[in-house]
């Protein structure tokens, strides 16, 4: 019986700390071993004058996801994680959304549906809460961080997706006692809505007054608000994509 079911040979192996020649051995889907020269392997892969490194991971992505009254977005599970074995990624995590009044462990069986024979990487999920009801709180969030789904992310904006401070506050307070991360996307919704209904009625509806509607202070006024949520019950917190340096000085404040 051969040692290895792989063995990457020749390759300029790059870690976290170290760069080197040498040969990776492969045994059931994991490397077991590093070394100059490997034998008995079933399969081997010629890497010379090639770089073998770990395959990255993007933890930030969407796919497959429901939009509300809106265009189908481009990229199924099949051609998302295509496009990143091509890149040199081998982990995905997208987003299993919950839509208003659905059960949150429902929305995410019907979402693995959508992975299950097209997903060419390893995957997990992040889940997005839009109804934190009782019952998602108290019965159905612990018991999917109990399952392995260990972060969520939370909307301070769009209409099908916003949760007010009192919610907010509900799901860090969960999250705590899940010990979950929350990942939180900061905008002022009440602001936004003012802004964009006094644009259009000015007419101004062209593209460009998107970002009109949202100037930095927007942002920066909502990740206060999540940070001192935060503070509140002393929770981690992550904000997610993050657009200004208004913005970045409240984290850099809070960190």
């Amino acid at each position: 019986m051969d040692a290895y079911d792989l063995a990457v040979r020749g390759g300029t192996i790059t870690t976290a700390t170290d760069t080197f020649r040498g040969d990776i051995g492969v045994r059931d889907g994991r490397i077991v071993a590093i070394a100059d020269r490997i034998d008995g392997a079933a399969r081997e892969v010629d890497a010379s004058g090639l770089i073998v490194m770990p395959g990255g991971i993007d933890s930030h992505v969407h796919l497959a996801q429901p939009a509300f009254g809106g265009p189908k977005m481009a990229d199924d599970f099949l051609t998302g994680t295509r496009s990143a074995i091509a890149g040199g990624n081998t982990t995905v995590i997208p987003f299993a959304l919950q839509p208003r009044g659905a059960s949150l462990r429902a929305s995410v069986m019907e979402y693995h549906k959508e992975a299950d024979g097209k997903c060419l990487t390893d995957y997990g999920f992040h889940l997005i809460i839009t109804d934190p009801s009782a019952s998602v709180l108290g019965q159905e969030l612990p018991a999917l961080v109990a399952d392995g789904y260990s972060s969520f992310k939370v909307f301070m904006t769009y209409d099908d997706l916003v949760l007010n401070d009192r919610q907010l506050l509900e799901v860090f307070e969960c999250a705590r006692g899940c010990r979950a991360l929350v990942m939180v996307h900061c905008e002022g919704y009440d602001a936004i809505k003012f802004m964009t209904e006094r644009l259009e009625q000015s007419g101004k509806t062209a593209p460009y007054y998107h970002a009109v509607s949202r100037p930095e202070s927007v942002e920066r006024e909502a990740t206060h608000r999540a940070i001192s949520h935060a503070e509140l019950l002393d929770v981690p917190i992550m904000i997610v994509h993050v657009s200004g340096r208004q913005p970045m000085e409240q984290i850099r404040w809070a960190q």
